[in-house]
């Protein structure tokens, strides 16, 4: 299947080579280096932007979470549901004062 499809592709570029006066291999190479990176542009995520309170959120957390820590490592009895409510008292405070 594969070589079919590459004696098709190359049967598309020779009058495109003969065109520009390019050599078939520069052609080629430009084709097939220009369909990688639209497949890959294609696969790439499209990312949101963080909305003003949820960076504020992200920073409060870092902050209020070692108070909801063990020495280990390990979050404390109900800790990190407390923990979240924390960070959102405060990233509402710091909205708040704005």
């Amino acid at each position: 299947m594969a070589a079919v499809l590459r004696s098709i592709a190359d049967a598309l570029l020779v009058p495109v080579a003969t065109l520009t006066g390019l050599p078939p291999q520069a052609v080629q190479g430009f084709v097939e280096g220009s369909a990688t990176g639209a497949v890959e542009a294609g696969k790439a995520k499209k990312g949101k932007k963080a909305s003003a309170y949820s960076r504020e959120y992200k920073r409060a957390f870092k902050r209020v979470a070692p108070n909801y820590k063990k020495k280990n490592g390990d979050w404390k009895k109900n800790g990190f549901k407390a923990a979240v409510r924390a960070a959102h008292k405060a990233a509402k405070n710091v909205r708040d004062k704005k």
